[in-house]
């Protein structure tokens, strides 16, 4: 039985496909059509799967869609009716796009794909939960979902077992703590649904300021988990943007312009909702484990995807295991859509659960050595082919070189987890700043994550636990610190950029953590055998892993985009598959003016 979940029209449109409950594939639509968080139809993401599986669109016997379009509707209409007549303006433009495409979902799945078969809807956190629960190594687990919003829901919780998925309860909307991040998001300059991460690296920059301001006027955190977002602040509930003068006048001041110089009040910002975000998880999440008893939490929805927050929780040990999952935004709706329909719907027994289960994120497209080959020699490019390329790699990068890094099946979710990544020495000084600038062109505050040898973990990060997905971050283990020097204590800010902390400073963040994804040769052998050998090299048992891509694009899926990547980039060496290209033996550097290809994110 084939069974594909959809999800589109909001942000990272994606789909899945199950073969009898078999996760055959799973791609963002983005990777495809160019456009970071696309939401558009993932035509192009169903192609892929179908020809992946060898079938035609007839072949499948079910499309799930990730929410529920109806209820989603009377939610926006009884928002716009408890605010009459404020912001009245927009309630035609809202209903416009809900009548005349997002109500529709039928029509538009059956019109973009000439499907004839059954379609049904799944709600929005009842795919949230799916996605976190039956991927995850643990027969019996609670689920806590957060994210902005979904057809009423923001948060829900309960647990999954063999009789399935029990809801125990929810917070609705307008009480959002996704919405809430986002409208610091939005207030310190950057791009919703796309800048939150940022938010989170700017933050041990700053102070906690704001912290009880916050606190007092914006969020009120309830005794028994749940919490209350103060409206008079804000104007997402139904107005065009996420705040109002009454949020400006509180912190006396206005929003930043996107791409403005930061200040420190921003980083003290970034600092005080980030911790806000904490203590509300950390105060549901003790909820969820009195009324479940269970030990062990399954995360997602994009509030899921704060590594910070979610080593906070881990810290407590109010649960033994915390297992997210590693699409836990809205891309991970359709897995969640799809698994929710063949385990939930039709009662189907999860097969594959075991103690060392791993749930495989390389979901995507792969290119054989044949298909590379054919691509390099028609356009002429120089290339070796290596018999030991990790090996290879492995030296290249002990000796200071920045790689591009393209093997195997694609990545699901935001992270490159060693399939399309630009990879580099985490021992050198200047390597954070050089990839920032010369390599990603993004800001240079923010920070780089280890792929580091699962074994050696504890070795360099303290309470490490397997992270395979890097969703969680580590404080570096105080025999790997370098002691500050005179006045380094006192720096404030970007000022703190520059002091070298540790014998990986390329991967330390400027409160001495990292974000780590943990490997080992079950999760991904070559990845895995690349960094013993660098390991064997340097003594150091892990490198920098970076995204295939640079600032505003999505991650690259061909050889192509790789190649075209690599050659906009100052990286020194590309590799796909057991193709090794070297830089300076290329043909001349493109010279149009790329960047402009791609909006700010």
């Amino acid at each position: 039985m084939y069974i594909l979940g959809l999800s589109f029209f909001y942000h990272d449109s994606s789909a899945t496909l199950l073969r009898d409950g078999v996760v055959l594939g799973a791609v963002q639509e983005e990777r495809f059509s160019r456009k970071k968080f696309d939401n558009g139809f993932p035509l192009q993401s169903i192609q892929f799967l179908l020809q992946l599986a060898q079938i035609n669109i007839d072949d499948i016997d079910k499309i799930i869609y990730y929410e529920n379009p109806l209820k989603k509707l009377v939610r926006i209409i009884r928002s716009f009716v408890a605010t009459a007549p404020r912001n009245l303006s927009t309630f035609g433009q809202a209903m416009n796009l809900q009548l005349r495409y997002k109500l529709w979902i039928k029509r538009v799945i059956r019109r973009e794909t000439n499907f004839r078969g059954k379609i049904s809807y799944v709600d929005h956190h009842q795919s949230h939960a799916a996605s976190a629960f039956y991927p995850s190594p643990f027969n019996e687990a609670a689920f806590l979902t957060l994210d902005g919003v979904g057809e009423w829901a923001t948060t829900t919780f309960g647990q999954g077992n063999s009789r399935g998925l029990e809801f125990f309860g929810e917070i609705d909307f307008p009480h959002s703590l996704g919405l809430l991040y986002a409208a610091f998001t939005y207030f310190t300059g950057f791009k919703i649904n796309s800048g939150e991460y940022k938010l989170m690296g700017l933050a041990p920059y700053g102070e906690p300021r704001y912290l009880q301001t916050i606190l007092d006027n914006l969020i009120d955190l309830k005794s028994d988990g749940s919490f209350r977002i103060n409206q008079d602040y804000f104007d997402y509930a139904t107005g065009e943007k996420m705040i109002n003068e009454k949020f400006c006048s509180l912190f006396k001041r206005q929003a930043r312009k996107p791409e403005s110089d930061l200040t420190q009040d921003d980083m003290d910002l970034a600092r005080s909702i980030q911790e806000v975000t904490e203590l509300a998880v950390l105060n549901i999440a003790t909820r969820v484990k009195k009324e479940t008893g269970q030990k062990n939490l399954c995360l997602a929805g994009g509030v899921a995807l704060n590594c910070v927050a979610n080593s906070r929780l881990s810290r407590t040990n109010l649960f033994e295991n915390i297992w997210v999952q590693p699409a836990a935004g809205d891309a991970g709706g359709s897995l969640g859509a799809a698994l929710y329909f063949w385990h939930q719907i039709l009662g189907k027994p999860n097969l594959f659960k075991s103690s060392n289960y791993f749930f495989n994120p390389y979901l995507g497209p792969a290119y054989n050595k044949k298909v590379i080959r054919e691509f390099l020699d028609s356009n002429y490019l120089p290339y070796s082919a290596i018999n030991e390329i990790e090996e290879t790699t492995a030296r290249l990068l002990a000796d200071g070189y920045i790689i591009g890094w393209f093997q195997g099946r694609m990545e699901f979710g935001p992270r490159a987890l060693g399939n399309r990544s630009i990879l580099g020495h985490p021992g050198l000084p200047d390597m954070q700043k050089k990839m920032n600038l010369k390599i990603k062109f993004r800001e240079s505050f923010r920070p780089f994550a280890p792929a580091v040898l699962e074994e050696r973990a504890k070795e360099w990060f303290q309470e490490a636990v397997p992270s395979p997905y890097m969703l969680f971050v580590f404080p570096v283990c105080q025999n790997k610190r370098v002691p500050e020097k005179n006045g380094e204590k006192k720096l404030f800010g970007i000022d703190k950029l520059n002091v070298l902390r540790s014998l990986v400073p390329a991967i330390t963040h400027v409160d001495y953590s990292a974000r780590i994804q943990t490997v080992n040769q079950k999760t991904n052998l070559r990845f895995y055998t690349l960094i013993k050998k660098f390991y064997e090299l340097t003594g150091l048992p892990m490198i920098i892993n970076t995204s295939f891509n640079v600032r505003n694009e999505p991650i690259v899926r061909t050889p192509e985009e790789a190649y075209r990547c690599f050659m906009r980039t100052n990286m020194d060496y590309l590799i796909l598959e057991d193709f090794l290209l070297t830089k300076k033996e290329q043909p001349k550097k493109e010279e149009r003016d790329w960047e402009k290809l791609y909006e700010l994110d």
